[in-house]
């Protein structure tokens, strides 16, 4: 039985599910990737930081490629990558979940681009593993990187979040 982003993936063969290339290809050059596997097929950044360096703990410049880990350690990458305000995360469109998706995503993102279908993504070795069984979203932070969400050609549907209603919910939040 194939199990959703809720349990482990692949049947907990695997937490390795590395970006497309297309996809970065798609977006421009990156200065930096936290989230890279050691011994990836290509390059998604001119540095890329991986295991057993610590990309959470380091200190982000510069544009900001991530793809980051879909466990439970995911809120802090995509919070700090908010806080640094300029990059690209791809995430699962999670639109629900109030932990991360709202607080970093929704107000805060600067763009939202729903990806159309199922990515597959790839193995270390380039060869190309199944789809995550949920959809996912590219959420750009900065005026490039919304840019570069719109000029990507990517199919989807980018979505930019209004202030005023951003306002509201965060409003709504605290009562």
């Amino acid at each position: 039985m194939k199990r959703g982003i809720h349990t482990k993936p692949v049947d907990g063969e695997s937490d390795i599910w590395l970006t497309p290339p297309h996809i970065i290809k798609s977006l421009g050059k990156f200065d930096l990737d936290p989230c890279a596997h050691p011994t990836q097929f290509y390059q998604t950044a001119r540095e890329m930081i991986s295991l057993p360096q610590d990309g959470l703990a380091t200190t982000w410049k510069g544009r900001v490629w991530l793809n980051p880990p879909y466990g439970s350690q995911l809120k802090h990458w995509i919070e700090k990558l908010a806080d640094h305000g300029n990059g690209i995360a791809l995430v699962p469109s999670r639109t629900e979940v109030e932990s991360w998706f709202w607080p970093f995503i929704w107000e805060r993102a600067s763009a939202i681009l729903f990806l159309k279908g199922r990515l597959y993504f790839r193995k270390p070795d380039g060869s190309t593993m199944g789809n995550a069984g949920h959809g996912s979203v590219l959420a750009a932070y900065g005026k490039r990187n919304v840019t570069a969400l719109r000029r990507s050609k990517i199919p989807g549907m980018v979505v930019i979040p209004d202030i005023n209603q951003i306002a509201v919910a965060i409003a709504q939040r605290r009562v």
